[in-house]
C-alpha cells in the first residue's frame, strides 16, 4: 500500500518518464482556445461599445429636450437681432434634432428613452446665472454668446463620438442622422462665433 510520501518521490518519475505525452501541450487544441479568448473579447468589446452608445444617446436625447426649453429665455434676454436670429433658428433646428435622435432610436430598435444629463443641467443653470448676473445688453448678449458656445461644444464632442461608435457596430443608418446633427452643431457653433467676431469689429467691447 502506498503512502502520500511514497506518492511524492515517485510522481517525479512518472512526469519524467512521460513528459512528452503529459506536459507536452496539444498546439492546435491551444490555438483552438486562442481564438475562443479572442472571439468572447470581441464580443465583449462590442457589446461595451452598444451599451456605451445607447446609454449616451439617452443623454443626448434628454440635453436637446432640455435645450428646447432653455432656448426661448435666452431669446428673450438677448438684444442684438443678430444674435436673436441665430438662437431662434437654433431653437427650430434642435426640435427637428429632437425627432431625428428619435429616428435613430428606432434605427436600432429601442424605444426613445432619456437620462439626465448632468453637463447640460450644468451649462443652462450657468448661462441662467449669467442673464441673472448682467444688464441686458452687450455684455449679457457675451455671456449667451459664451454659454451657447460651450453646449454647441458639447454636444459636437457628444455627436462626433456617437457618429464613430455607429459606424462600429454597423448601425449605418443611425451614423447618417448623427452625422447631419453633428454638421448642424459646428454650424451653430460657427454662428456664434461670426456673431462674436462682429462685435469686436464694430468695436462693441
Amino acid at each position: 500500500m502506498q503512502t502520500i510520501h511514497d506518492y511524492i518521490l515517485i510522481k517525479p518519475l512518472i512526469i519524467e518518464e512521460n513528459k512528452n505525452t503529459i506536459i507536452k501541450p496539444n498546439q492546435n487544441e491551444l490555438n483552438k482556445k486562442d481564438i475562443l479568448i479572442t472571439e468572447k473579447s470581441k464580443l465583449e468589446v462590442a457589446q461595451g461599445i452598444r451599451d456605451l452608445f445607447t446609454d449616451e444617446l439617452k443623454n443626448i436625447y434628454w440635453a436637446e429636450k432640455a435645450l428646447v426649453k432653455a432656448l426661448p429665455k435666452m431669446i428673450k434676454n438677448a438684444s442684438s437681432d443678430e444674435l436673436i436670429l441665430a438662437l431662434t433658428e437654433h431653437l427650430e433646428v434642435t426640435l427637428v434634432q429632437v425627432n431625428r435622435l428619435e429616428e435613430v432610436f428606432a434605427s436600432i430598435d429601442i424605444k426613445p428613452q432619456s437620462k439626465k444629463c448632468e453637463t447640460i443641467e450644468g451649462l443652462i443653470k450657468e448661462a441662467n446665472e449669467i442673464m441673472q448676473n448682467t444688464k441686458k445688453g452687450i455684455v449679457r448678449d457675451a455671456g449667451i454668446i459664451l454659454a451657447g458656445k460651450k453646449v454647441e461644444h458639447y454636444e459636437i464632442a457628444t455627436y462626433g463620438a456617437l457618429y464613430s461608435f455607429a459606424k462600429i457596430l454597423g448601425e449605418d443608418d443611425a451614423a447618417s442622422l448623427l452625422r447631419e446633427t453633428l454638421n448642424e452643431e459646428k454650424e451653430a457653433d460657427e454662428k456664434l462665433f461670426e456673431i462674436a467676431e462682429s462685435f469686436v469689429n464694430a468695436g462693441s467691447f
